[in-house]
């Protein structure tokens, strides 16, 4: 059976599906690999290290697509190349099926099998394939460098003969995987850090990292059965206002991150918070791409407003791709692993495991 993947849109995309440690990995289950040809020369992978460990590297992308059994990728792929996939070809990456549904049932229409990671079920056994909380544990972290390097004054506290510099204050929005790394990044680099969260569960982990948890007087605990944030009412909504406003006007930077999957990002810092902001501060908002949760916030470009700079880029991982993509290449692996059956040699699509049709686009 043959693996392949085509280099994605390097406008908008620098991480690969399949990197080369875990090449051995896909031909110990006797998969052949085909790559097209660069496809890891912008990460300063040669293809003689591919080929070398046993993959082909073909110039014709094309033929890649037709002559695959199962196809990887980070995102949706054009038109045209979509156009190519055939019946009970295997699909799967991180397909965002809310903006890309049309594309993707067209390929359900012809019976490609579509998988979608970011949909996969929150359990234990699904950790390994996790891409979501892979991916988010490195935007955190970038997030809070990328603040802190557009912030111009000293992030820990300094003693000098001339006097003390006061530690920065930061406010982290959303305490999900990305949140809590970046409560951890930036209390390792000498931070005062606060944070909310709509789950109330969240309180104890914040704290455990040093952080300290703001909560709304009287909330509920607003998360799914999945472990996901859900919307919040508009009395919880006034209430966080309200906490939020006070606490904004002491912050020097947020970083925010709360997202509720297949809506719109909830608009949490709002046009009048932001004006009562600290000349200086600097917002990062990792929700730019799905509307952003400050007000103001355009993706791919930093706006000032009031002297507060606020930043959210398109895909954060782009300076992280190297880190990004080891973790994404092993997190596809694994989901790979579980969809395929060694006894057979063939792909079993099982819709008993929950894994597999939770991720399946129906």
């Amino acid at each position: 059976m043959k693996v392949g993947s085509i280099l994605e849109n390097q406008d908008l995309e620098k991480r690969i599906a399949i990197t080369p440690e875990i090449i051995k990995k896909y031909i110990s289950l006797g998969f052949e690999i085909c790559l097209s040809k660069n496809y890891g020369s912008h990460l300063g992978i040669d293809d003689k290290e591919y080929l070398d460990l046993g993959a082909k590297v073909l110039n014709d992308e094309n033929a890649i697509l037709t002559g695959s059994d199962i196809i990887l990728q980070l995102g949706i792929l054009s038109d045209d190349k979509n156009s190519l996939i055939k019946e009970n070809q295997n699909l799967i990456g991180v397909f965002n099926p809310y903006e890309n549904k049309d594309k993707i049932d067209n390929l359900v229409k012809k019976k490609v099998n579509v998988f979608s990671l970011e949909m996969l079920p929150r359990i234990t056994r699904a950790q390994s394939m996790d891409i979501l909380s892979s991916q988010a544990n490195l935007a955190g972290y970038k997030a809070v460098i990328e603040s802190f390097a557009n912030f111009e004054k000293a992030v820990p506290m300094m003693m000098t003969a001339a006097g003390t510099i006061p530690a920065a204050k930061v406010l982290v929005v959303g305490a999900g995987v990305a949140g809590l790394q970046a409560i951890a990044t930036a209390k390792r680099m000498g931070a005062i850090v606060f944070a909310t969260d709509v789950r109330t569960a969240s309180k104890e982990q914040v704290e455990s990292l040093g952080g300290k948890f703001l909560i709304v007087e009287g909330s509920e605990n607003l998360e799914t059965e999945g472990g996901y944030a859900k919307e919040a009412s508009n009395e919880f909504k006034k209430k966080q206002e309200e906490l939020l406003a006070e606490t904004l006007k002491k912050i020097d930077i947020v970083i925010c991150t709360a997202l509720i999957p297949g809506k719109k990002a909830p608009l949490i810092i709002k046009e009048n918070m932001i004006d009562n902001m600290l000349s200086g501060s600097v917002i990062y908002d990792l929700a730019a791409v799905q509307g952003g949760n400050t007000a103001y916030t355009e993706v791919d470009k930093v706006i000032e407003k009031n002297g507060v700079k606020i930043m959210g880029e398109r895909n954060i991982l782009n300076k992280l791709p190297i880190s990004a993509s080891n973790l994404y290449a092993k997190n596809i692996f694994n989901f790979v692993d579980n969809l395929f059956d060694k006894e057979k040699n063939q792909i079993n699509i099982n819709l008993e495991d929950e894994i597999i049709s939770k991720t399946l686009m129906k």
